[in-house]
């Protein structure tokens, strides 16, 4: 009682509805309204939770379905890394011994194969000082052939050829040689000058002063012993070339005759011209 009068909403209720039919639903709807809403509260919550467990329970009941596939997953592979590989098999060098010539003592030199059974006859102890390693043990060696061994010591690795030498042609002792053909011209054992003032001296001039000027070309050969020959002149002057000639074969005295390409005294053209001016 007490606590319906300490209830304003109570108290509210109670004025607006004074004097009136209080059994009419909104009175009743009004005065029951928190206890409906607690019920309906507590109604709703429940429900709520029992919508969230049921699924966990369903599944809790019902086993998972297996689907058989046929494919069954092979289990991971396992790997050991504390095991080591076993250590490869070690085989000696093997040994190629080429087999001596038939006629030197030779003994077996080839290594046996290391193992349990290995064969150890063939090991020779005492070798014979003069025995070779091979592939065998052969200490009684034949009587070698005779072999005809050449007296004459050939050296070096075989015939030598000769070097190519080209022929040389031998110098013609009656070739006349040009100047260009010489390395060295031929030259009067007194020098040129004193040819030509011993030529001046001998000269016969009394035919001819009286002409103005009169000239020639004397061409000789010199030969290899110092001589001249073969005089010729080529002036306008008949009687001035012949006394040319003369007065040139008149001269006393040796040449030194001219030098070719390989320094050897040759037959060498020589020219010499005359001139002379007359004063009337």
């Amino acid at each position: 009682m007490k606590h319906l009068e300490q209830n304003q909403e109570f108290r509210l209720n109670e004025i607006l509805f004074e004097n009136r039919n209080k059994a009419y639903g909104a009175y009743v709807l009004r005065t029951e309204s928190d206890r409906i809403l607690t019920k309906a509260f507590f109604i709703g919550v429940g429900l709520l939770a029992a919508v969230s467990i049921i699924p966990v329970v369903i599944s809790a009941f019902n086993s998972p379905d297996v689907t058989d596939s046929g494919f069954i997953p092979e289990p991971p592979v396992m790997v050991n890394v504390d095991k080591k590989d076993p250590p490869a098999e070690v085989k000696p060098p093997q040994t190629v011994v080429t087999p001596p010539p038939p006629s030197v003592k030779q003994y077996d030199s080839q290594v046996v194969t290391p193992k349990k059974d290995a064969d150890e006859s063939n090991i020779v102890k005492d070798i014979p000082k003069d025995a070779i390693a091979g592939v065998k043990n052969d200490f009684t060696s034949p009587v070698a052939p005779s072999i005809n061994v050449p007296t004459t010591i050939i050296s070096g690795p075989g015939t030598v050829a000769p070097p190519k030498v080209n022929p040389v042609a031998p110098v013609d002792p009656n070739e006349i040689i040009g100047e260009e053909g010489l390395s060295k011209s031929a030259d009067f054992e007194g020098g040129i000058n004193s040819f030509r003032n011993k030529v001046m001296n001998k000269f016969d001039v009394s035919a001819f002063e009286n002409q103005d000027v009169i000239s020639t070309k004397v061409t000789f050969v010199v030969e290899t012993d110092g001589s001249i020959s073969n005089i010729k002149a080529n002036g306008k002057d008949a009687s001035f070339n012949a006394e040319a000639i003369r007065t040139i074969k008149s001269v006393k005295g040796k040449w030194v005759p001219g030098k070719n390409k390989k320094n050897e005294s040759v037959r060498s053209y020589f020219s010499f011209p005359i001139s002379m001016k007359f004063d009337n």
